[in-house]
């Protein structure tokens, strides 16, 4: 794993895994995409730590991770978290198994949500789900066997459970309040677990501060200047890419940067030497 702040972050809308996720990539980056794609987020996905576990070289990893940029598949940015304390930047490298345009990616940072999470949050509200506090009354018996619920007793004290969870309540804190110091015979499962639930249930707490992400920037992945993915095509700057700005810097008649140095050369060049110069002084 990575220090906070760094290692892989996936990007939302992310597709369900099949076979063909990187045919379209060389076999190497498909191999090395693969992988860290079956990763967890804030894994160290570095050259380095890739070229310890990888059969490839950290000049081939670098070049891969490039050509996965170019591709959509990656971008490395920055992200301010905003805390009660102080803004802190952090370092991100976001994946998505999906390949995307830098358009995609520009309203990823802009913080909208792209249209694929959208799509994928409305098909996962059709889908009837189990809430947290169900699983963990439908899982009692699987350690504890004599307070095995039926699905009725379950969704009969889902509520109790939920309240639990409102008040700051953890999962294992709520195991512990149900399955300890247990009596030798039960006679009742659903009844022992309402009862403990209510005498139990513990005093309000108040939540920590959840950080929140409050600006998002990309990075040039060969000189890391900040900018936007329309700014960024293939996560390359227009500087790093040899493309000459459109609009010159600076007032009228300003040498543009890329002439610079010639000119500094030439104008070193019709420079007097200092002791010529002292020569000239002593003759006139």
């Amino acid at each position: 794993m990575a220090s906070p702040g760094y290692g892989k972050r996936s990007a939302p809308g992310q597709r369900p895994r099949t076979e063909h996720d990187f045919a379209h990539l060389l076999p190497r980056d498909a191999a090395v995409a693969a992988y860290i794609d079956g990763l967890c987020d804030g894994a160290d996905i570095s050259v380095k730590t890739l070229a310890k576990t990888l059969p490839y070289g950290q000049c081939a990893l670098r070049t891969t991770l490039n050509r996965l940029q170019e591709a959509g598949h990656l971008r490395r940015g920055s992200e301010c978290i905003a805390t009660e304390e102080a803004l802190l930047w952090v370092t991100r490298t976001f994946f998505s198994r999906t390949g995307h345009d830098d358009d995609w990616w520009d309203t990823f940072i802009r913080g909208d949500v792209p249209q694929e999470q959208a799509q994928a949050q409305a098909q996962a509200a059709q889908r009837p789900t189990r809430s947290r506090s169900f699983i963990l009354l439908a899982a009692l018996g699987r350690n504890t066997p004599t307070l095995t619920l039926s699905q009725t007793d379950c969704a009969a004290l889902e509520p109790q459970v939920t309240e639990w969870f409102e008040r700051g309540a953890t999962e294992p804190e709520i195991l512990h309040a149900l399955t300890e110091g247990l009596p030798p015979r039960i006679h009742h499962a659903a009844a022992l677990i309402r009862r403990r639930l209510l005498d139990k249930l513990p005093p309000l707490r108040e939540a920590s501060p959840t950080p929140r992400v409050v600006l998002r920037t990309l990075e040039c992945r060969e000189c890391r200047a900040p900018g936007n993915a329309t700014a960024m095509p293939g996560g390359l700057c227009t500087t790093c890419r040899g493309t000459a700005p459109g609009t010159p810097n600076g007032p009228a008649g300003a040498v543009p940067d890329h002439g610079v140095r010639a000119r500094m050369s030439a104008v070193r060049a019709g420079l007097v030497p200092r002791a010529e110069r002292a020569g000239r002084t002593g003759r006139d």
